[in-house]
């Protein structure tokens, strides 16, 4: 039985969630080839304190591995969110076929909300479809960042947090207001 887009959406949703319980931006992708999944993948950019743990390059590094090849020619990639400039490159260069993607994204889209990678005249052509189950992969999304607003209201915001964490690991002398110096003195 073939399944459609929609059943391989819902399984990024999933992987969107596991996302979302570790406290990290609910962004989930799996790749398909011939009717399996091969690679999944979660936001874990917090966790790992890595900015290339995005959900899609997790995919795509578990789908090469199970592959035996970073050729990812003839699979398709299923994200909750349309991926960033840094993931259509790695789309690319991994040769992946197809992108899906849920929920369009107005900040940082590739795929043709700020810019769209895949309309270049690059070394591979990679086919795009938005909007698959959309307003699910939107809703996860909005219900995080509502909560993690209300959390961060409650508490004081994340950067005034971290503001006075560095300032208590400091010495005296380097919490001092920094006042620049002409090169002549």
């Amino acid at each position: 039985m073939a399944r459609g887009q929609e059943y391989w959406m819902k399984a990024a949703l999933r992987q969107a969630e596991r996302a979302g319980r570790d406290g990290e931006p609910p962004v989930g992708a799996v790749i398909v080839r011939d009717g399996r999944i091969v690679g999944r993948g979660y936001n874990q950019r917090e966790k790992r304190q890595d900015v290339t743990r995005h959900a899609e390059l997790s995919a795509i590094r578990q789908a090469s591995r199970r592959l035996g090849s970073w050729r990812l020619e003839g699979c398709t990639l299923y994200v909750t969110l349309e991926p960033c400039v840094m993931c259509a490159g790695a789309i690319v260069q991994a040769r992946i076929s197809q992108v899906v993607f849920g929920a369009a994204d107005p900040k940082a889209g590739a795929c043709g909300s700020v810019t769209d990678i895949f309309s270049l005249h690059l070394n591979h052509q990679v086919e795009v479809q938005g909007g698959v189950l959309a307003e699910n992969c939107s809703n996860i999304l909005k219900a995080f960042f509502q909560e993690r607003r209300r959390l961060d209201k409650a508490a004081g915001s994340r950067s005034d947090r971290r503001a006075a964490a560095i300032r208590e690991k400091q010495p005296d002398a380097a919490k001092e207001e920094f006042r620049p110096v002409s090169p002549d003195r």
